[in-house]
């Protein structure tokens, strides 16, 4: 997310990013003012849980007090998930509401604005376990899954407003979201096992600046190396 933040800010794009966690916020935030201070973007922040309902709603509106339209809206909320087993149950709900029900609010709510312009692009960001499948993180699994098929159908459904819909599925990236340590991660990207947040942000990019004619459904980005 910041990685993508940090790119659409230095094309002068206006941004409005969100996250749980206040320090977090903030350390993404400095680093994309840094960007909108040389090359002209704009960026607002807020805490909000992709999760909870509310926090949705209040993120649109925000949105609407900035704006008079939205062209483009990048759903990137994930949390880890193990399998059904290993987990409790609120934790499981909680993991679904945020990588699936977060995702498609997020839509709902864009969608119904870009609909009145009928024009815009939703990129919902993925996972290559939706193809993988594997054994120990059914939980996420199933939310990753569901969000392939939903934003299959969603693209069929947006195309006659004018609306595209992307689905970037990403391997192994070298985030927060990762067991090994930073330093690891660094060591497999070197190595070509592993990829780099700045390679979604690129792609991300590449979809967003397509003529209106071309629409990018899906893809699959992949580190080279197992």
């Amino acid at each position: 997310g910041r990685a993508a933040a940090v790119l659409l800010a230095s094309y002068g794009a206006k941004l409005l990013i969100f996250g749980r966690h206040k320090k977090e916020l903030a350390d993404a935030m400095k680093d994309i003012k840094q960007v909108c201070s040389t090359y002209g973007g704009e960026v607002t922040g807020m805490i909000a849980d992709q999760a909870k309902d509310g926090d949705v709603m209040k993120v649109f509106k925000k949105a609407d007090s900035l704006w008079s339209r939205i062209d483009v809206m990048i759903n990137n909320a994930a949390i880890s998930a193990d399998g059904i087993l290993d987990m409790k149950r609120k934790d499981w709900l909680y993991a679904m509401n945020t990588n699936l029900k977060g995702y498609m609010l997020c839509v709902q709510e864009a969608a119904s604005r870009m609909k009145k312009k009928k024009l815009g692009h939703i990129i919902n960001i993925g996972s290559m376990s939706a193809e993988s499948k594997g054994a120990g993180s059914s939980v996420y699994v199933a939310a990753k899954s569901a969000l392939q098929g939903f934003s299959e159908s969603l693209s069929k459904e947006m195309s006659q407003f004018n609306i595209k819909v992307t689905l970037i599925e990403p391997g192994k990236v070298g985030t927060d979201m990762q067991e090994i340590s930073p330093r690891k991660q660094r060591i497999n990207e070197k190595k070509l096992r592993m990829l780099k947040a700045q390679d979604i942000a690129v792609c991300i990019h590449y979809c967003l600046t397509q003529p209106l004619r071309v629409n990018i459904t899906n893809i699959k980005l992949r580190q080279l190396k197992e």
